[in-house]
């Protein structure tokens, strides 16, 4: 080989080289850029203002979809039975970390994997619904945030009864058959013990209930309405709440959409902010946290909201001291 030829292939093999370890940098580079993926179950078909909290919560921190991180969300459409599919294929797609701000998501992703890290909301006692060893100390790849919402069943029928101090007979909407709903059965038969009021049970299975449940209130001359909290409660909150006018039923609800609903009055945590609190979480384990390490974070201020476009629909009136007392009134 001539001296020429040997420079020449002596290049040619620098060039190789250097082109090898131009696209070694390359991949080193994008390995090191690649974006934190974020999985979100949700059991709703579509996306409100509670979801939207979440995600906001995420813009707040500098979490940017597409830019700065990559989300992927899968839904159930509302059918509970979808959801353990929809959390295996977020598993499969090993994303940093999961996210479930409603009970029956949490517990599809809690089945589906004990290690990717989970962020979840639960509306009342995760210990007691074993999706945590202590709010303290959740364990685990798991932790979160929680409304209360069951701790707060005997606060509500005492605004009842301060609203109505004739009160004796308040009727429950619930739907049986769940830990979920046992809970919430024995926390109300605590308060109705403590303030002397009779309950009157309203089993309800599907949508097709509801109209006999209220008949059923109305002709045991029910005071007013309460509600445990259930998916099927929950997603039929417009419907519930026009019942509730049509039989000039006065009604008490967990949380502020039931009013916005038309519900008459609501106490309980603003869910908007525990979504948005969530997103906290999610933060301080994309930046390394333990999950089993990260306290549950209940909520410090609860709120009272009264529909008054409702209570004139039914021709009730609020004590004026209590009128006071609300954090929000719809006029």
């Amino acid at each position: 080989m001539s001296e020429q030829e040997c420079v020449k292939s002596g290049w040619h093999v620098l060039a190789i080289l250097l082109l090898t370890a131009l696209s070694a940098g390359l991949a080193d580079a994008q390995s090191a850029t690649k974006l934190p993926r974020i999985g979100y179950l949700a059991i709703e078909g579509r996306w409100g203002p509670r979801q939207e909290a979440f995600f906001e919560g995420l813009r707040e921190l500098g979490y940017v979809d597409g830019k700065t991180i990559v989300i992927e969300r899968r839904e159930a459409g509302g059918k509970v039975e979808r959801l353990p599919a929809a959390a295996a294929e977020l598993v499969a797609l090993k994303v940093d970390v999961l996210v479930a701000l409603s009970p029956p998501a949490a517990r599809a992703v809690k089945a589906a994997t004990n290690t990717i890290p989970i962020v979840f909301r639960s509306s009342g006692d995760p210990v007691e619904r074993g999706m945590v060893e202590s709010l303290t100390h959740p364990g685990g790849n798991i932790t979160g945030v929680t409304s209360n919402a069951r701790q707060l069943t005997g606060k509500r029928m005492e605004l009842l009864k301060e609203a109505m101090p004739k009160l004796s007979r308040v009727a429950v909407l619930w739907k049986p058959g769940s830990a979920y709903s046992k809970n919430g059965y024995r926390r109300t038969q605590a308060a109705a013990r403590e303030l002397k009021v009779r309950l009157i049970w309203l089993e309800v299975h599907s949508v097709d209930d509801f109209e006999h449940a209220f008949e059923v209130a109305v002709k045991e001359h029910a005071d007013a309405l309460m509600t445990v909290r259930t998916p099927l409660i929950v997603e039929n909150r417009r419907r519930i709440a026009q019942l509730a006018i049509e039989n000039k039923l006065p009604a008490i609800y967990d949380e502020r959409e039931f009013v916005l609903a038309g519900g008459m009055m609501s106490y309980g945590a603003n869910l908007a902010d525990s979504y948005r609190r969530a997103a906290f979480y999610v933060d301080k384990i994309l930046r390394g946290a333990n999950p089993a390490e990260l306290p549950i974070e209940q909520p410090t201020h609860f709120e009272l909201m009264i529909n008054l476009k409702t209570a004139n629909q039914i021709g009730f009136t609020f004590p004026p001291e209590l009128l006071m007392r609300a954090e929000k009134v719809i006029r």
